[in-house]
């Protein structure tokens, strides 16, 4: 059987217009994949698909204008792309809004956070999973979560909840997929890190979005479940730390985020040294 990322395989992408979405969709049309780029529409998506057919010689490309909060949209895009390349082999749901804001942020913005960040993904694995196990061939979901789903620092809190929740989500999603028998349909969480994504300045320290595809790859290739990239300012080590200390603010009855409490700040800052 060949691998996921094999040339003639096809892959799903919901996000696809920018950052770690245009990057996947490069990455597996390099290696020879169908892909089917999916996102909002507009020239953003056109131009993605036109950057990587010149990139990329021979590309099979598909774009699909799909809102991902929408469930019959997403059951769409999963008709559109059977009937161009028959199975799908790869789902990755990318899409991603952080409108939302803390505790006082606007109601609207917060169910639109939740709509797309956590409904859009559930859309995705809805759609797409029935006919994956069917199929009874290998196939991969990838779920894109964040850090701050782990460890909630303070800021966008309606973000943090909704990747909190597709944590759960795709660790109960693995849990039920590993007690089928016979099924060769896996999920995995892959959680950037530090990541230069849309039209924002590069700066010292954080990683390009190929860098966190072709960890993400690495990960799907040693069969990983959490795919917890590092970058250039953040260590394996330094986050195993910050994750631990997150637990442990329930285990050592801490005050909740005590990483960022006046008094237990410093303690958690010598953790690290």
């Amino acid at each position: 059987m060949p691998p996921i990322f094999a040339e003639g395989r096809t892959a799903v992408v919901t996000g696809a217009a920018s950052g770690i979405g245009k990057a996947a969709c490069k990455a597996f049309a390099g290696w020879g994949m169908n892909v089917v780029l999916a996102d909002l529409g507009g020239e953003a998506l056109a131009a993605v698909k036109a950057d990587i057919e010149e990139a990329v010689g021979g590309a099979t490309l598909l774009a699909a204008e799909c809102d991902v909060a929408d469930r019959d949209a997403m059951e769409a895009l999963r008709d559109t792309a059977h009937e161009a390349f028959g199975a799908v082999d790869l789902l990755m749901n990318n899409a991603v809004t952080r409108v939302g804001g803390g505790v006082d942020g606007a109601q609207t913005d917060w169910r639109r956070s939740m709509d797309v960040n956590f409904w859009g993904v559930e859309n995705g694995v809805r759609a797409f999973l029935p006919r994956m196990l069917a199929n009874g061939d290998r196939a991969v979901i990838v779920n894109v979560g964040s850090k701050q789903g782990i460890t909630n620092p303070p800021g966008n809190l309606a973000y943090n909840i909704t990747k909190s929740a597709l944590k759960t989500y795709t660790e109960g999603l693995q849990h039920h997929l590993r007690n089928i028998d016979g099924c060769r349909v896996t999920a995995h969480l892959l959680i950037p890190g530090w990541t230069t994504t849309g039209d924002r300045e590069h700066k010292q320290g954080a990683w390009r979005p190929h860098q966190v595809v072709d960890y993400m790859r690495a990960g799907l290739d040693k069969g990983d479940f959490y795919i917890l990239c590092p970058d250039d300012e953040t260590t394996p080590e330094m986050d195993r730390k910050r994750i631990l200390w997150a637990a442990g603010d329930i285990t050592e009855n801490r005050p909740p985020l005590s990483r960022w409490e006046k008094t237990w700040k410093t303690r958690f800052q010598d953790g690290l040294d």
